[in-house]
């Protein structure tokens, strides 16, 4: 599944194709893919045509395209109003929401390329042109091959802390409801440390365990774990009541440092399943310290001149990848 580096390349690519321009079409090609908006697939459509995309928004792994309805859009070339929000003032109050699941992809396209094999949903935007005069791809195509993904039209809530939703380029306090129990994610500049070391000594369950919970810090899946953990020399099993502030604070320091160099490189890519909005692989998992590479060298006692080699445990139905010397197994470990 995408992890937060991946959905913010997407979010990125997007944010560059889509803000200001008007849904004039939407073609629903398979209603599992629009399973979670209530209302069913007319609705959706109905909603979708005429509004105007302000923004591309994320918190987490959750990724939001802002609307504003066709008689509070005014012109698609006006930015989006940071204002606060009152009725016809061009603030959105409805988003259409993107959970890419397993395979989802978000492609922009032009509308003589032909469909893609999995294409579930396909919006047709107003024309549009980029800086240097070359006219924009036409169409965002939602591609899901295994369907645990989908779109749906969701309500803008007010942020709790009056601070952005999310990441995004207009920064407005509001965030989708199904988003609203989501914790703020190591990238976000609103994330607070304090708040999140004070939640995580009151866990009684290991650290990996408490990195997956998108309730207490957002964005941080199996991969990037792993490389978070290698880098602060922890072990995944580390109970997280005895952690110290410094422990927690390199660990953090660290979950931001790796998914910083991931979005550099694109995200990481083990298949053809995650893509950005060009269909490009991220190229990250070159870079990865840990994480799958059980039976290999452990790169810094490499350095050191040790032989270690990295470990694989069975950890949640799936796999964590340690280094049995830099991250020691804790006595007293949870799993």
């Amino acid at each position: 599944m995408p992890e937060l580096p991946e959905v913010e390349v997407v979010r990125r690519g997007l944010a560059s194709w889509v803000r200001g321009r008007t849904i004039t079409g939407v073609d629903i090609l398979d209603p599992r893919s629009v399973r979670r908006h209530a209302a069913g697939p007319e609705d959706l459509r109905g909603n979708l045509e005429g509004a105007t995309v302000t923004d591309v928004a994320r918190r987490g792994k959750f990724l939001w395209l802002p609307l504003v309805e066709a008689s509070a859009a005014g012109s698609s070339d006006a930015p989006p109003s940071t204002g606060a929000p009152e009725a016809d003032d061009g603030v959105p109050r409805l988003a259409l929401m993107a959970h890419l699941g397993m395979s989802g992809q978000l492609l922009m396209e032009d509308s003589h390329l032909p469909d893609e094999k999995h294409l579930k949903v396909r919006l047709t935007l107003s024309p549009a042109v980029s800086a240097d005069g070359t006219p924009m791809p036409s169409e965002l195509r939602f591609v899901d091959q295994r369907i645990f993904g989908g779109v749906f039209l969701t309500d803008l809530l007010p942020t709790p802390d009056g601070a952005p939703g999310g990441l995004s380029e207009s920064g407005l306090p509001l965030i989708p409801e199904e988003a609203a129990h989501i914790a703020r994610d190591p990238l976000d500049p609103a994330f607070s440390f304090d708040d999140f070391y004070t939640r995580l000594r009151r866990r009684r369950t290991g650290i990996k365990r408490a990195l997956l919970d998108q309730g207490l810090i957002s964005g941080v899946g199996n991969i990037y774990a792993d490389e978070a953990l290698w880098a602060a020399k922890l072990h995944f099993a580390r109970p997280t009541d005895t952690m110290r502030r410094a422990d927690a604070l390199r660990l953090v320091e660290s979950a931001r440092d790796v998914m910083t160099r991931a979005l550099a490189a694109g995200g990481t890519s083990f298949d053809s399943l995650y893509v950005n909005v060009n269909g490009a692989s991220g190229y990250f998992s070159r870079s990865l310290n840990a994480y799958g590479r059980e039976g290999e060298p452990c790169p810094r006692c490499a350095a050191a001149g040790l032989s270690t080699l990295i470990r694989r445990d069975s950890f949640m139905n799936r796999s964590s990848y340690s280094c049995p010397v830099c991250q020691p197994r804790p006595r007293n470990g949870r799993w």
